[in-house]
């Protein structure tokens, strides 16, 4: 007799599910509350869907916080070229862009759902939309089905708990597969976004740069502890050595700024200042910057200061430095003093913002948190708590950086997780 099993939730990782779990000879169900499945398939990368990256095994595993090492297990599985060999067995290229990233040649997201889609029901899984799942079925420490609001309950041998994340609500990711883990005994490490735009305290200097956007610049955070002490903190995810942010109504975004925002959430948990630390031309030394200045101020010395700055970037970030600096828009550069001259040049090297807060969970790309990985085995992605139960994709504690990283750790878990439902026994 075939397994029974259950897959609750039809995004990136539970139709990889679906598919393999059936593909090995499982009888797969799949409940999917919403109205159609891979929502947010749909809307990543900016509805172009950045599938995965190019980067190396070791360089991948580097982009996950709190531990890539997870993850290596179900990689050796199914990576990349299993993912783009699948998509191009249903009828999707591929191509490689800027930074290693990964899309569908149309770019067209939808071509990637609907790939998956044929995968799992080819193979023979049924798909129920409008199917929300009210909680696991538990007797004797193992899974006996799951059962729906106002309906009987469905038996299964094993259920693949695959309900994305607390982020992008309107693509049904509301943070179900948290409880229902949760209700039969995992631990959920708490919950916050990860790729999200940061507020700042100087709002009305955020204001005046709305919309502004920088290229090759260095981002970095700064936190300082009750007692005073100022230290660098680690990004989540490695950086690349310059980058582009953006300026918004209440503070920062951009890839820069996203990168770095998972570290600025926790630390602001626990600490007593943020700041970002902006270097505005990390090409140059401190010195480098000086004599830049002093070279601009000489050749043309009844220059206000916002329109000597111009050449140094847009023009509002010159009016914005001039003012921030306390030398005004008004005054000729010739009038400058060296100690305002050595200032603004640290300014431009060291400019910082003071984090105050991140938008809500809901605004996150990624959630971070999630059920602990202690609690799953990194072979099978079964839970170590409940016999036939299993876990994939964003309910995991694990988040990636942009790049492809979070859609590939879907593929790879629920595809692993599927495997293993399918060919379990006992």
């Amino acid at each position: 007799m075939k397994r029974r099993v259950i897959v609750i939730g039809a995004g990136a990782a539970g139709l990889l599910a679906a598919g393999r779990a059936a593909e090995a000879g499982a009888q797969v169900l799949v409940l999917e509350k919403m109205e159609e499945a891979g929502k947010k398939i749909l809307v990543s990368g900016q509805e172009r869907c950045n599938l995965t990256n190019s980067a190396p095994l070791e360089t991948f595993l580097q982009n996950y916080y709190p531990d890539g090492r997870f993850l290596r297990n179900a990689f050796a599985r199914f990576f990349r070229e299993e993912l783009l060999a699948l998509l191009a067995a249903y009828g999707v290229k591929t191509q490689t862009e800027r930074g290693g990233r990964i899309f569908p040649a149309s770019g067209r997201a939808v071509e990637v759902r609907d790939a998956l889609l044929r995968y799992a029901i080819t193979h023979g899984a049924e798909i129920r939309y409008r199917s929300p799942v009210q909680s696991l079925l538990i007797e004797n420490g193992r899974i006996q089905g799951v059962r729906l609001p106002n309906a009987p309950v469905i038996a299964a041998d094993a259920v693949i708990l695959t309900t994305g994340g607390a982020s992008w609500v309107s693509t049904g990711s509301t943070g179900d597969g948290y409880r229902m883990a949760s209700e039969v005994g995992h631990t959920i490490v708490p919950l916050r976004p990860s790729l999200v735009p940061l507020k700042t305290a100087e709002k009305s200097y955020a204001r005046l740069l709305q919309g502004v956007s920088l290229r090759n610049v260095r981002c970095r955070l700064l936190v300082r502890d009750a007692a005073g002490r100022e230290r660098p903190l680690p990004p989540p995810y490695p950086l690349p050595d310059t980058g582009e942010m953006l300026f918004t109504h209440f503070g920062v975004s951009g890839p820069l700024v996203l990168s770095l925002s998972l570290g600025a959430v926790d630390a602001l948990r626990t600490q007593r200042e943020v700041w970002l630390s902006i270097d505005l031309k990390p090409g140059m030394t401190l010195e480098e910057v000086r004599a830049r200045l002093q070279r601009e101020f000489e050749a043309a010395p009844h220059k206000h200061l916002p329109a000597l700055l111009a050449g140094w970037g847009p023009k509002r970030i010159g009016e914005v430095l001039a003012t921030w600096s306390g030398i005004g828009n008004a005054r000729e550069v010739h009038t400058l003093r060296a100690a305002e001259r050595d200032a603004l040049a640290a300014l431009i090297k060291d400019w910082r913002w003071r984090i105050t807060g991140h938008l809500p969970l809901e605004a996150g790309m990624v959630t971070a948190g999630g059920v602990a990985l202690a609690e799953v085995d990194p072979r099978t992605l079964a839970s170590r708590k409940i016999a036939g139960l299993y876990l994939a994709g964003e309910v995991l504690d694990i988040a990636a950086d942009t790049g492809g990283y979070n859609l590939q750790a879907a593929f790879s878990t629920g595809y692993v997780a599927g495997e293993n439902a399918a060919h379990a026994t006992g």
